[in-house]
Formats: structure tokens, C-alpha cells, sequence
């Protein structure tokens, strides 16, 4: 896998189930993929069509239903790399360039098909799933500003609370779950299970 020309991986963390570890719902620290998970995204938009690096940014925003959007400082140097190292072709236009897929980088593409395509689905299930917090908590600040503040500080407490007792016990990771189930059921209004 190819890394960035100017260092390593960074930004978007990885968990140790593998890439991001949604299994459990986690949400990545930060909004950057490291610089080769961004190279295998270009590499396989490039293979769906060529573009120039501002549509890649686009496309890339439109696949995580706006969550991430990559900012020209890191789309070029990315592109600029994928270039000098072979895998992708520039076509002047202008004072624009359209980037396309060489053999070279479909190769590249195809060996780590794998790792593009999950590293495009995870994109689109974080976009998926901050779109219905967004759709969830639409408008509801415009009602009472105090009781969205009141949320989220709720939210906020019940994170740092179950970050707190990550690893515990199993009698007492069971206790958490029976009052996060029972907190389910009244926020729902429903009867709690036993």
C-alpha cells in the first residue's frame, strides 16, 4: 500500500477490530483518512470516471453524505503522488488538470480492492448514520435551545461515563447494559424487558 509522500498514516483512527471498527458503533477522532487510505478512494473514483481534483473532493463529500470533505491542501498532494508514482495520468485542460487511472494504478487499485471498497462503505455508513442524527435532531434546538444544550450534555456525560468503565467486568459491563436498556424503553415509552 502506498504511503503519502509527506509521512504516514494519520488522522482517522483505526480500532483494533480492523478498519475504523464500526462493529460496535465507534465513531472515528478525527475527519482525515490517512494518506493511503485516501490514495485507494482516488484511485477508485478515478477508475469510475476521470476528474479533476475539485470533483474529487465532491465526490468524496457526496459518498459520506457530507461528513468528510477532503480539503485541497490534501486532494493535491495525494493526486500530485499518485501521479509521480505512476498511477495516475494528468491531461492538461486549461489551467485545470483531469486525473486519470493508469494501468499501473489499476493494478495497485485491484491488489488492494479489498481495503478501497471497505474504506467507501465506511464512508458511506458514517455519512448514513450522521445523516439520521442530523434528521434526529432536526429543528430540535429551534423548539428549546436549553433542552437540546440539556442533551447534549446528557449525551456527553453518558459517553465519558461507559469510556470510564471500557473493559470492566463482566457482572458489571451486564449492569451497565440492563440500565442503558432500561433508559431505551422510557426514552421510547415503553415497558422495560427483563
Amino acid at each position: 500500500m502506498a504511503i503519502g509522500r509527506h509521512g504516514g498514516r494519520h488522522g482517522w483512527r483505526r480500532g483494533g477490530g480492523g478498519f475504523w471498527d464500526f462493529g460496535d458503533g465507534g465513531v472515528p477522532g478525527g475527519r482525515k483518512l490517512s494518506s493511503a487510505d485516501l490514495q485507494l478512494v482516488i484511485l477508485a473514483l478515478l477508475e469510475e470516471r476521470p476528474a479533476h481534483g475539485y470533483e474529487l473532493i465532491k465526490a468524496i463529500e457526496e459518498r459520506s453524505d457530507g461528513f468528510y470533505a477532503p480539503s485541497p491542501g490534501v486532494i493535491y498532494p495525494a493526486l500530485t503522488y499518485l501521479e509521480e508514482i505512476g498511477y495516475a495520468a494528468v491531461e492538461p485542460q486549461g489551467n485545470r488538470k483531469l486525473y486519470n487511472l493508469t494501468d499501473a494504478g489499476r493494478a495497485h487499485l485491484q491488489a488492494n480492492r479489498v481495503s478501497a471498497e471497505a474504506i467507501l462503505d465506511a464512508l458511506s455508513r458514517i455519512g448514513g448514520r450522521m445523516d439520521d442524527v442530523r434528521e434526529a435532531f432536526a429543528g430540535f434546538g429551534d423548539i428549546d435551545p436549553r433542552a437540546s444544550d440539556d442533551l447534549h450534555s446528557a449525551r456527553h456525560a453518558l459517553k465519558h461515563a461507559l469510556a470510564r468503565k471500557r473493559g470492566c467486568p463482566p457482572d458489571e459491563a451486564r449492569r451497565i447494559a440492563e440500565i442503558l436498556s432500561r433508559a431505551t424503553a422510557e426514552i421510547l415509552g415503553r415497558k422495560p424487558q427483563s
